[in-house]
């Protein structure tokens, strides 16, 4: 079902998208395109196909959740401009 002008500048109005009258056409043009490819896709049989989640059968590597790394927090703190009471300060940003 491809697009007119009218439904074009239809489109823009309701998206809120200033489209320019010269515009229009390739902006037709283009949406047409998107939907032809849409129809393609859609044309394509895919009885029998489960969907997936991912296109690669991943399989998620957990491990525990444990501190992997020494405490290093002094370290970093010391080149910080301002700590109080182990956390850094910052300038405010709003009222």
């Amino acid at each position: 079902m491809p697009l007119n002008l009218d439904q074009v500048e239809r489109l823009a109005r309701l998206s809120r998208i200033e489209i320019s009258a010269a515009d229009s056409g390739e902006t037709r043009d283009q949406l047409n395109g998107v939907f032809a490819l849409i129809e393609q896709l859609q044309a394509a049989d895919t009885r029998g196909i489960l969907p997936m989640a991912h296109a690669v059968e991943l399989a998620q590597r957990l491990r525990e959740d444990i501190v992997t790394e020494s405490d290093r927090r002094e370290a970093y703190q010391a080149v910080a401009p301002e700590i109080e009471n182990g956390l850094y300060l910052v300038p405010k940003v709003m009222e």
